[in-house]
């Protein structure tokens, strides 16, 4: 058996694989001072740090790095695209007998109420790392997109995806990029479709450059894979909108259809 997990040497981690109690970050003074409260005197450390009694802090999240929506791949130009979360999480183990009620062990518990480890004698609670306004306590960008040369094995480009004008008092156009699930496609034209933000947004991305070159909103969150089709020699691109449970209780049910101009 290997003595380690296996570390692969090229593409770079497209996201940090490491966090230190002085990367601790806020919007404000306030929300750094809130953070370093909560998670100062958590157990810090690189990718796979197990979860301790005093807590740990998971980088990447639990949601990703890359996770719901997978990539997708351009065969011919060798390039592979995904969104990613550069989120953190923290986890802490709690002896049963310490829990109040502990519960039924529901595993899709993430908001930070103890739920048993069946066989173990712990429960186990798990939360965002976010201070009292929900805002993350690592350094922005929160998401982007991910562009890879797979015959180089480099980084290709990067670009924040989503804005915090939905989620801020005050519609602030922060590009921080939002939790966000859902994945990409390519499509034969060049161009990166993607959806999963909590801003209400569909956008196209440069596959060449990573530049959003177009955006459109929509009735809520679309956190599913876009899909594009074609008829009579039109293309159309498709997505849902529904919201998610979790990261954006907006729901919804719309299906919405864009077309590429009709050829001259």
């Amino acid at each position: 058996l290997s003595p380690t997990q296996p570390f692969p040497v090229k593409p770079p981690p497209l996201v940090p694989h490491a966090m230190s109690a002085e990367d601790i970050w806020g919007i404000t003074v306030v929300d750094r001072g809130q953070c370093r409260r909560k998670y100062g005197d958590a157990r810090f450390g690189p990718i796979f740090t197990p979860p301790s009694l005093e807590g740990t802090v998971v980088v990447p999240s639990t949601a990703g790095g890359i996770n719901w929506g997978g990539v997708a791949v351009d065969p011919r130009n060798r390039i592979l695209v995904t969104k990613v979360l550069r989120m953190a999480h923290f986890v802490q183990l709690i002896p049963l007998d310490a829990v109040p009620d502990p519960g039924d062990g529901a595993p899709e518990n993430l908001m930070g109420t103890p739920s048993p480890l069946l066989g173990t004698p712990y429960a186990l609670k798990q939360e965002p790392m976010v201070s009292d306004m929900f805002t993350p306590c690592v350094t922005p960008p929160w998401a982007a997109v991910i562009a890879v040369d797979l015959q180089a094995g480099e980084i290709l480009w990067q670009s924040p995806l989503g804005v915090l004008d939905k989620l801020m008092p005050m519609p602030l156009p922060l590009k921080w990029g939002t939790a966000s699930f859902g994945g990409p496609i390519i499509t034969g034209g060049g161009l990166v479709f993607i959806g999963a933000t909590q801003d209400n947004r569909i956008r196209a991305f440069a596959l060449a450059t990573g530049e959003e070159i177009w955006e459109a909103e929509l009735p809520t969150g679309a956190f599913a894979m876009p899909m594009t089709y074609a008829i009579k020699g039109r293309q159309y691109v498709v997505i849902a909108a529904g919201g998610h449970p979790f990261i954006y209780p907006q729901p919804g049910d719309t299906l919405t259809a864009f077309a590429l101009p009709a050829a001259e």
